[in-house]
């Protein structure tokens, strides 16, 4: 295979993880169930194809270690913002939630510039102010909410997710290198299953034949194959060329909400997604251009 064949090869698995990604806002929509149960679902089949995935290929080791306490903590911030996501959508459309939710990079930037001495440049100030500004757009300059209560809780959904996302980045920095993203994975997401057993068990919720298809999709797309895809192309993309294809997730979930459930947005708010996105590409290209000493390769992937 050469250069040009094989680097297409690695851009087309990170444009596929990422879309896959994608689809837990309409999987879960089609499934039917709680939040709860989807999340649960969506990360514990995840974790069971990870191990079957790294049996099979004879890598035993990445399975049985202690992946560390850190590695434990990140899968409750997962947990969190897939059940708080999943939940935003049942109340408000999904570009507004995902939109929300993809202000994370932005937000962890702002959080690392005061708790962990990563100084906000000019031009990370700069996008700050743009992301906040496409935000503003994508609510039409509209923040009175009084009267739409369903969308005040879908927005204070997609917030407290966007919290456990930024929260989830953050803390997938200070994992040690050492431990395979698989293994990270992997654990993650048996953590987070974890987390959302008993919530689950308490919902007591009856699941259909029907359901139970869209409930194993949930575990296979967004789940296993994303994360298998990421890893496939991170062994030869530059971390600043993943950054910029993973926000196919944001545009993929705009494009499912209108194909599939017709939630269009008018010219203002598209040009306000247009906006989020392009400050979260520049954010990653910022930090990627930062010296190695200042940052940790590999830790901002988005194991969702």
């Amino acid at each position: 295979m050469n250069s040009v064949s094989g680097s297409g090869v690695f851009i087309a698995s990170a444009a596929f993880s990422a879309i896959f990604m994608g689809t837990i806002g309409a999987i879960s929509v089609y499934a039917g169930v709680g939040a709860e149960a989807v999340t649960f679902y969506r990360l514990f089949i995840g974790a069971v194809l990870v191990a079957v995935y790294l049996l099979a290929t004879r890598q035993h080791s990445k399975i049985f270690m202690w992946p560390g306490t850190k590695v434990l903590v990140t899968g409750a911030f997962l947990a969190g913002f897939v059940m708080f996501y999943i939940l935003a959508m049942d109340y408000t459309n999904m570009a507004n939630a995902v939109m929300v939710l993809y202000l994370a990079p932005v937000t962890a930037s702002v959080a690392a510039h005061f708790f962990l001495g990563e100084r906000l440049t000019s031009a990370s100030v700069g996008l700050v102010g743009f992301a906040l500004l496409g935000f503003a757009m994508m609510m039409e300059f509209n923040f009175n909410l009084s009267g739409r209560a369903e969308e005040a809780i879908g927005l204070a959904y997609a917030f407290c997710a966007m919290v456990c996302y930024s929260a989830f980045m953050l803390a997938n920095r200070s994992i040690d290198d050492r431990v395979h993203v698989f293994s990270r994975s992997g654990y993650q997401m048996l953590a987070g299953a974890l987390c959302m057993l008993p919530l689950m068990l308490l919902e007591g919720e009856a699941i259909s034949g029907t359901q139970w298809g869209w409930l194993i999709a949930a575990g296979v797309l967004p789940g296993f194959l994303a994360i298998l895809l990421a890893v496939v192309a991170l062994r030869s993309l530059p971390a600043a060329t993943f950054g910029t294809l993973a926000y196919l997730e944001p545009i993929t979930v705009v494009a499912l909400a209108w194909v599939l459930f017709d939630q269009s947005l008018n010219s203002l708010q598209l040009a306000g997604c247009a906006l989020i996105i392009l400050a979260g590409i520049a954010q990653a290209l910022l930090l990627n251009r930062r010296p190695a000493a200042e940052t940790t390769s590999g830790n901002w992937l988005p194991e969702q």
